[in-house]
C-alpha cells in the first residue's frame, strides 16, 4: 500500500464544535491544485452536505485503516490563507474563546472571480522605489527615540502632536491634516524603504482619508493598499490580493486591516485605540489592539500605539514594561480654558460669556468649532409639567423632535406621538430636555447673525471646511478639519457626556475633547464649558498619560478592567451554571468574588461576569470555550431530526468592551 496525501481543512462554519482541522484524502485529479492556503469544498458526512473551507496544511501518511472522505473541489488555486494569517487567527480566536473561522471571515474577503482572474493575469509588481524626503526626518525628530524603536522592532506608545500640518495635494495645492497622520506616514515610508511592509490601522474613513492625503505624492500609487469596508466587493478583494504579492506595501484600513497578509511586515501602527470603532462587534470580538499585539509577537517588526490620549489598556502595558513609552522632544498643547458661568449669569446658560466673547472675536479671523453631545434638534423630550421623560405609548421608547413645532416621534420605533398624554400627570405638553446639533445651530445662528452655520454629524457628514468665518456645530467624532485650524473651539455638554453609566466614560470624554482640541489653530483658545474635576484638569494641563495612570490606580483595588480581564457568559441559567461549575473546577485559582452572577436579564435568559488575571487567560478561555461546545452539542442532540441552527444557546465574550456602572 502506498502513502496518501491528506489535506487538513478548517471548515467555514459558525458551529463551535467544528472549530478544528478535519482530515480529507486528496484525490489524484486535485493533487496539483490542493496546496496549503487555497479555498476548498469538502463533504460533511454527519449533515450530508458540502461546505467551504481552507486547506491549512498537507501531510503524507500511510493509508492504515482510517477511512477518509475526499476533497470535493478546489474552489480557487490562489493561496489566500497564508501560514502567518492562520497562526494569527488561531491564536486570536483561542485567546477570545472563539472560532478561527470567524476571524478569517473578517480577514479574507469574499471571492470575486473577475478580480481574481485579473490579478492572476497581471505581471508581478516590482518593489517600489522610495525616496525619503526631509519631511520624514522632520516628523520623526519630534520623538528622539522613535526611529530607533522602529528599527529595532519595539512596542511603542506615542502621544501624537496636537496640531495640524500642511501637506501637498494632488492638484498642486496644500491641505491641512493632523500631525499624527504625517507622523504615521513618515514611519510607514521609512519602513517600506527598508524593504518591509507597514500596516496602519485607524478607526474610520475620516482618519483613513487623512493618512492617504499625508502619503499622496510621497510614495508610488501602487505601494498604498486601501483596506476599506466601504469598498465594492471586487475592489476590496483586489486590495486583499495585492497584499499577497511578495513585495512590500503600505496597508491603510480600519479594524480588520490588522489581519492583512502583507509581505514581511515591519510596522503595525494603531491610531486612537480607545475609539470603540476598533472593537470588533462580530464574534469573537477581538479588539484591533489585541490582534496587533498578537501579530507583533508572532511575526516581529515594530508595533506603534499613537493617539492624543492614552487608554488605560496601553498604560497598563507601559506599566508592566511590555510597551515602551516614547516621550516627545517638546510637548506642544492647545490653549485650554475651563469656562464657567460668572457671577450674575444664569447658571443654566449653555455658553458662558467668556466663551461667547472668544467665539465672537475668533469669527473675525476664521471658523469656530462648537462640539455638542448629540445630533438632531431635540433628542430628548420631557413632560412640561412633571419633567418626567416623555415615552412612546407603543414601545416605551424616548420621544424626540426633529424640528421646531414638529410632532414628537419615537427614537426606537419611529411612530409619531400624535395626541401624546403624560401617564403620570396627564399633561399634553412636552419640552426639550437637551439640545442637539441642529437646535444648537439655530440658537448660535440667531446669536451671530450673518455668519454661516455648518452642521456636521452622522446625517450631515462634512470632511473639511475652508478658512472663511463660520460656526461649525459638530457632534463628537464628526468634527471637520478646518484649513489652517479653528480660530476658537467651544466644547459644550461636557457634564452631560460624563453622566453616562460607563466605566470608561472619563477616558472617552477626554479622548473626544482632546481630538477636537487638536484641530485648533496655533494659539487658538479651547473652551471646555461647565466641567471640573480630574478629566477637566487632564485636558487643561494636557497630561493624558497621568490621567490614565490615576484611572488604573483607582481600578486596581476594585479589580476592574483593564487591571483584570472580564468575560461575559450569556444564555439560559442552567447552561451558565454548568459553565461556571466547570470553570471553577478547571481554574481553582479564581477567587470567590471573581464570578459575578448569574443575573436574569430583561430580554430573557441570564448573564454572568468572570474576572480573571492575565496569567489565567488561556485556562479560562479554554474552559469557557469547552462549555460553549458542550452546550452546542447538547442542543443539537435535543433537536434530533432537525438541521442544527447556526446560533448557540450559550454565548461567551472575553474582554467585554463596555461595563455599565
Amino acid at each position: 500500500m502506498t502513502a496518501r496525501a491528506v489535506a487538513r481543512v478548517l471548515l467555514d462554519s459558525p458551529l463551535p464544535q467544528l472549530d478544528r482541522l478535519f482530515d480529507y484524502a486528496i484525490p489524484r485529479e486535485l493533487d496539483a491544485d490542493a496546496k496549503p492556503g487555497v479555498r476548498v469544498r469538502v463533504p460533511l458526512r454527519s449533515a450530508g452536505r458540502v461546505v467551504d473551507g481552507f486547506l491549512v496544511e498537507r501531510v503524507i501518511e500511510d493509508p492504515g485503516d482510517r477511512p477518509l472522505s475526499e476533497l470535493d473541489a478546489v474552489v480557487s488555486r490562489v493561496e489566500v490563507l497564508t501560514p502567518g494569517l492562520y497562526a494569527l487567527a488561531r491564536r486570536a480566536a483561542d485567546r477570545a474563546a472563539g472560532s478561527a473561522s470567524d476571524i478569517l471571515r473578517l480577514a479574507i474577503p469574499k471571492r470575486m472571480v473577475r478580480a481574481e482572474k485579473a490579478w492572476l493575469a497581471a505581471p508581478a509588481p516590482e518593489a517600489p522605489v522610495i525616496e525619503q524626503g526631509a519631511w520624514i526626518d522632520r516628523a520623526l525628530d519630534a520623538f528622539p527615540r522613535l526611529a530607533e524603536g522602529l528599527d529595532e522592532g519595539h512596542r511603542l506608545a506615542v502621544e501624537a502632536p496636537a496640531k495640524l500640518v500642511t501637506v501637498p495635494d494632488a492638484a498642486g495645492g496644500a491641505l491641512s491634516v493632523g500631525a499624527w497622520a504625517e507622523l504615521l506616514a513618515a514611519a510607514a515610508v521609512r519602513t517600506i524603504a527598508r524593504g518591509r511592509s507597514a500596516i496602519l490601522v485607524v478607526p474610520d474613513h475620516r482618519d483613513q482619508a487623512q493618512l492617504e492625503t499625508a502619503l499622496m505624492g510621497r510614495v508610488p500609487e501602487g505601494a498604498v493598499v486601501r483596506h476599506d469596508a466601504r469598498q465594492a466587493s471586487p475592489a476590496r478583494y483586489s486590495s486583499f490580493l495585492r497584499t499577497l504579492d511578495p513585495v512590500p506595501c503600505i496597508v491603510i484600513g480600519q479594524r480588520s486591516a490588522v489581519y492583512a497578509p502583507a509581505h514581511a511586515p515591519g510596522l503595525i501602527a494603531v491610531w486612537d485605540d480607545g475609539d470603540p470603532l476598533l472593537t470588533e462587534p462580530l464574534s469573537p470580538g477581538v479588539h484591533a489592539r489585541d490582534a496587533a499585539l498578537i501579530r507583533q509577537e508572532l511575526e516581529g517588526g515594530a508595533l506603534l500605539f499613537a493617539g492624543h490620549t492614552r487608554t488605560t489598556d496601553v498604560q497598563r502595558l507601559v506599566g508592566v514594561g511590555w510597551v515602551r513609552e516614547v516621550p516627545p522632544k517638546r510637548r506642544a498643547s492647545p490653549r485650554v480654558v475651563l469656562s464657567a458661568t460668572r457671577e450674575g449669569e444664569s447658571r443654566g446658560a449653555r455658553v458662558p460669556s467668556a466663551a461667547f466673547a472668544a467665539a465672537r472675536e475668533a469669527l473675525a479671523a476664521g471658523p469656530v468649532l462648537v462640539q455638542v453631545a448629540r445630533p438632531g434638534y431635540a433628542p430628548v423630550l420631557v413632560c412640561a409639567e412633571c419633567r418626567r421623560p416623555a415615552r412612546c405609548a407603543h414601545c416605551s421608547g424616548p420621544l424626540r423632535a426633529k424640528r421646531p413645532g414638529a410632532v414628537p416621534e419615537c427614537s426606537w420605533c419611529g411612530r409619531a406621538a400624535n395626541g401624546w398624554t403624560c401617564p403620570h400627570c396627564e399633561s399634553t405638553r412636552v419640552r426639550m430636555a437637551s439640545a442637539g446639533s441642529e437646535r444648537t445651530a439655530d440658537e448660535l445662528g440667531r446669536a451671530f447673525p450673518g455668519v454661516r452655520v455648518i452642521v456636521a454629524d452622522g446625517e450631515h457628514p462634512v470632511a473639511r471646511v475652508d478658512a472663511r468665518p463660520a460656526l461649525v456645530v459638530a457632534t463628537r467624532g464628526a468634527e471637520p478639519i478646518a484649513e489652517g485650524g479653528y480660530r476658537a473651539i467651544m466644547l459644550l455638554d461636557g457634564e452631560r457626556m460624563l453622566l453616562a453609566d460607563d466605566l470608561r466614560i472619563g477616558e472617552s470624554a477626554l479622548r473626544w475633547w482632546m481630538n477636537a482640541a487638536a484641530l485648533a489653530a496655533p494659539g487658538a483658545p479651547v473652551h471646555l464649558v461647565g466641567v471640573a474635576g480630574p478629566v477637566a484638569r487632564a485636558l487643561a494641563t494636557w497630561t493624558p498619560a497621568a490621567y490614565a495612570r490615576s484611572e488604573l490606580a483607582d481600578r486596581t483595588p476594585l479589580r476592574m478592567p483593564p487591571v483584570v480581564r472580564v468575560a461575559s457568559v450569556d444564555g439560559p441559567s442552567t447552561s451558565i451554571s454548568a459553565a461556571l461549575s466547570a470553570l471553577r473546577e478547571t481554574v481553582p485559582a479564581l477567587g470567590p468574588d471573581d464570578v459575578l452572577g448569574p443575573v436574569s436579564r430583561d430580554e430573557g435568559g441570564a448573564r454572568a461576569l468572570v474576572r480573571f488575571d492575565y496569567g489565567l487567560g488561556s485556562r479560562v478561555a479554554e474552559s469557557l470555550r469547552s462549555s460553549v461546545v458542550a452546550d452546542a452539542l447538547r442542543a443539537r442532540k435535543a433537536a434530533k431530526g432537525r438541521t442544527p441552527g447556526a446560533r448557540n444557546t450559550l454565548r461567551v465574550r472575553v474582554d467585554v468592551p463596555d461595563l455599565d456602572l
